[in-house]
């Protein structure tokens, strides 16, 4: 059934009229037929915006087009019509708009949405289209502009009257433009941020020089917007106690609510999402509602209808959280080390991007047990100021927040972004502006390593695209990016901790990493989104899996556990827990096992993996997508067949050389491989492009890893194609210090060339 206004709502839209109402003038001379044919649509579309005709209005409007004598018909469709309108639109013989107030009362609802018709009398027949806008529904932000000290445009002050969403509707069953008929209606709709009287000055046209030049195309009104109801959501984990998820809620059209548009921080305006903890409330309209639950992939999403009954100022709702898998409970802490609280899709006006508060609500509500907030370029001068070389303060138990950096925006950018963690300073020495930097990475990472933080490459793809799928490739990238570009030098010289991966295409990715390992450099891989940047959907989308060896959640030990390895990276939709070889686990020991001569070795691991039950349009498009194309990294890609298994893959020195097909049904599933090893070489497990293991290195009578001649001299190669991107971008103060790191780089590769034994 469709849901009545409440009383209060109904008394003040009479009091509003009774203010308010001006009568708008017949249109005379009026063809019927035309007029009936718009009039039918009308009604359809009130229908489908969910505010249909009363009743009497219906009974009339049917008579109305029942008569005979066609002038009183199109006189009757005007009274039925009129008291509907919001205001009158006349366009004059000229193509000048002039606009007055119409017969309905100005009353909104907070948080919903209201249509209103709106009497067109054309007499310059136009067929553009009629198009509404105000000062008061302008943007309430000013997306980033990238600079580290931009000067707002939205000022604070401005917030407030910036209250209103307003819209024509131009959708099916009407038209997008104007028919040219002398008198025709249209449809606006209007939502309010707001709670109270609020004036809003709307403006309408009808294309380039229609504005009326004496201002007559404006016309202010008095709005009242009756309150939303709460919807007060008791948000409990599987063990019961508070915690906060994400809300999806979508009205009976579709829209989310509340309106993205009208959003400023804790709410994302770029989300449809908003994140609750238990207690807190949602403002809605009367209405009926779907409302989608959820909190990271670990969770099972529920989906549930909601309604808001008129009257009601507050609606309570319970939701118990489920999961399919518990890493955290196996001793496996998530993180994400790689999102931003300003630049790209966030604002850097009202505010220069948003504040720790705003990035904590969010990383609960992901569940991601560590979330490292970078300042970059953007915003660089305020953000800054949240950094402290510590945990940050709102940081609980269960749930560690840091501020640190990435070199990103910086001189050194060409070569590739870095991710710079566990950091006690963040100015590099001798410098107060991000142009007083170094030009090239090498410094600024033996910065980072030697005040104890654990450093590493961002968004490691970009710049390293092949169109090989298969790897480790021999394809030798453009290495014209800002991803792992510099890498291939700085790796030689002990410089990188990590290379990130699932937010750019996996072979991009992998394909250097590999090509490293395979030299017998131990650089470990870990996961990130790069919110809200690559990724603006939602933080954790890429993320780390450490295991604290049964240590409580500590960002020191779990940022050492990434150093060393003793981790997995996933989208969270499969997982790889406790790898060993030979009974040793990724991370311990310095991830070595040793063995006197060439044989077999055992690895082991747990694995849990969840697809849908059944293919689905959505999922089938993200299977069938090019891997270079988002989501880079998603378990829907690994699907074997119309199957739900996904395979799991053994990894040595780049190469797939068993395999285990398992049901990713959420259970738990043990996998074991008997391997024969012939000399030194590393040995991973995949669900590929889902999941990744860190490497465990097996020692062959004490040789180093030398894998393969083949990635020895595609790394040499890599080392000159770099640099033939990269010198052009380097100071000349700074050419002969990166002159030499390359040097080194090529030398080294050369000798792995001439160490390594045939492919």
């Amino acid at each position: 059934m469709p849901i009545r206004p409440s009383l209060a709502l109904v008394m003040a839209l009479a009091l509003a009229a009774a203010a308010n109402a001006e009568e708008l003038p017949q249109v005379t001379g009026v063809e019927f037929q035309p007029l009936a044919a718009q009039a039918a649509r009308i009604v359809e579309a009130l229908d489908a915006l969910g505010q249909p005709l009363s009743s009497a209005a219906r009974e009339r409007l049917a008579k109305a087009l029942k008569l005979t004598n066609q002038d009183a018909a199109a006189q009757e469709i005007q009274e039925v019509f009129d008291p509907l309108c919001l205001v009158g639109v006349e366009i004059n013989p000229e193509g000048r708009v002039k606009v007055a107030p119409g017969e309905a009362a100005p009353a909104l609802v907070q948080h919903g949405w209201r249509a209103f018709l709106v009497k067109v009398h054309n007499q310059a027949g136009l067929t553009s289209q009629l198009r509404l806008t105000s000062p008061n529904a302008a943007p309430l932000y000013t997306r980033s502009s990238g600079k580290p000290d931009p000067k707002p445009t939205v000022p604070l002050s401005e917030v407030p009257h910036r209250w209103l969403d307003a819209s024509t509707f131009d959708d099916r069953p009407l038209t997008r433009t104007l028919s040219g008929l002398p008198l025709e209606y249209r449809v606006i709709q209007l939502y309010s941020r707001d709670a109270g009287r609020r004036e809003a000055r709307l403006k309408f046209d009808a294309g380039q020089g229609t504005q009326d030049l004496a201002s007559r195309s404006d016309v202010d009104l008095l709005f009242q917007c009756e309150a939303a109801a709460q919807l007060s959501v008791n948000v409990k984990d599987v063990d019961g106690k508070p915690t906060t998820a994400s809300f999806v809620v979508r009205d009976a059209l579709g829209r989310v609510c509340p309106s993205q548009s009208r959003r400023l921080a804790p709410d994302f305006f770029f989300h449809p999402q908003v994140y609750r903890a238990d207690g807190e409330s949602i403002l809605l309209a009367p209405g009926t509602y779907t409302v989608e639950v959820g909190r990271g992939p670990e969770y099972l999403a529920e989906t549930r209808t909601v309604v808001i009954p008129p009257g009601k100022s507050r609606v309570e709702e319970s939701f118990q959280l489920k999961r399919w898998v518990h890493p955290a409970e196996l001793g496996w802490y998530s993180g994400d080390h790689h999102v931003h609280a300003a630049g790209c899709s966030h604002y850097e006006s009202p505010t220069e991007g948003v504040t720790p508060e705003d990035m904590m609500r969010h990383i609960v509500g992901e569940n991601l047990d560590v979330g490292c907030v970078l300042a970059w370029g953007p915003c660089w001068y305020a953000q800054k100021s949240y950094f402290g070389g510590k945990v940050h303060p709102l940081s609980t138990p269960s749930t560690l927040m840091r501020y640190d950096v990435e070199v990103s925006g910086f001189p050194s950018s060409g070569s590739g972004h870095l991710c710079l963690l566990r950091l006690t300073e963040d100015d590099y020495p001798g410098t107060t502006r991000i142009e007083e930097w170094p030009s090239w990475d090498l410094p600024v990472l033996k910065w980072g390593k030697s005040q104890g933080g654990v450093v590493g490459y961002s968004h490691s793809g970009w710049g390293l695209a092949i169109k090989d799928t298969k790897i480790p490739s021999e394809e030798v990238p453009p290495f014209d990016g800002i991803g792992a570009n510099e890498y291939i030098v700085d790796v030689v010289h002990d410089a990188v901790d990590f290379i990130s991966a699932v937010d750019t295409p996996a072979p991009w990715e992998l394909n250097i990493w590999y090509h490293t390992l395979n030299c017998g450099y131990r650089c470990r891989i870990s996961g990130e989104t790069d919110f809200p940047c690559i990724y603006d959907e939602k933080v954790g989308l890429g993320r780390s899996y450490v295991n604290l060896g049964g240590q409580k959640l500590d960002f020191d030990t779990w940022v050492k556990g990434i150093k060393e390895g003793r981790s997995y990276v996933s989208d969270g939709k499969s997982h790889l827990v406790g790898f060993k070889v030979n009974g040793l686990g990724v991370g311990e020991a310095g991830s070595e096992t040793r063995i006197a001569a060439p044989g077999k070795v055992k690895a082991t691991a747990r694995v849990f993996a969840r697809l849908e039950p059944q293919i689905t349009p959505a999922t089938e498009a993200i299977r069938s997508k090019p891997l270079h194309d988002q989501p880079y990294w998603d378990v829907e890609r690994a699907r074997v067949g119309a199957t739900r298994k996904v395979p799991v893959e053994l990894i040595v020195n780049g190469q797939s050389v068993a395999r285990r097909e398992v049901e990713a049904d959420g259970s738990e599933h043990d996998v074991e491989f008997d391997v024969d090893i012939d000399r030194s070489s590393w040995v991973a497990l995949r669900v590929y492009p889902s999941s990744h293991t860190n490497p465990v290195f097996v020692v062959v009578d004490g040789k180093p890893i030398r894998a393969s001649r083949k990635s020895a001299e595609w790394c040499l190669k890599s080392v000159d194609q770099c640099w033939s991107q990269k010198q052009k971008l380097i100071r000349a103060a700074d050419l002969p210090a990166a002159q030499a790191a390359y040097d080194v780089a090529r030398k080294a590769y050369a000798s792995i060339r001439d160490e390594s034994a045939a492919d």
